[in-house]
């Protein structure tokens, strides 16, 4: 059994070539090779979101506080509210963010395949995520 004290987890700021906005990543640990898992607690400042990006192997977010919007290349985009779970498929292009008005955290859960858990694309235009 490993258990790491809140006070010890690390975090940093989101790197400004995957995010738009402010975003605190607090790593969440989880087992040693060979599992695959990483996870993270993400915390996006209002108008805050990721840019578009995949997962080789697919991703799940939990929706801890806030409003979360979430789309996927072609699709609506959806509100989720704490204790809601979004899964993308593996390869599924998407973007995910806080509302405009309040913070949003989510728990963030991926496999890496090859070493990498994502492949970064595109930022999301502020005019495509304000029509949300």
């Amino acid at each position: 059994m490993q258990i790491t004290r809140s006070a010890d987890h690390d975090s940093r700021p989101g790197n400004p070539e995957y995010f738009t906005g402010t975003v605190t990543l607090e790593a969440v640990p989880t087992p040693d090779a060979p599992a695959r898992l990483n996870a993270a607690r993400v915390t996006f400042e209002p108008g805050a979101r990721t840019f578009w990006h995949t997962h080789p192997l697919g991703q799940t977010l939990v929706v801890l506080s806030g409003t979360c919007l979430a789309q996927t290349d072609g699709g609506a985009v959806m509100r989720l509210v704490p204790g809601d779970t979004v899964v993308f498929a593996p390869g599924e292009k998407h973007w995910h963010g806080a509302g405009p008005d309040a913070p949003m955290t989510h728990l963030a859960m991926q496999e890496a395949q090859d070493g990498s858990a994502a492949d970064w694309l595109e930022e999301v235009p502020d005019a495509q995520y304000s029509s949300a």
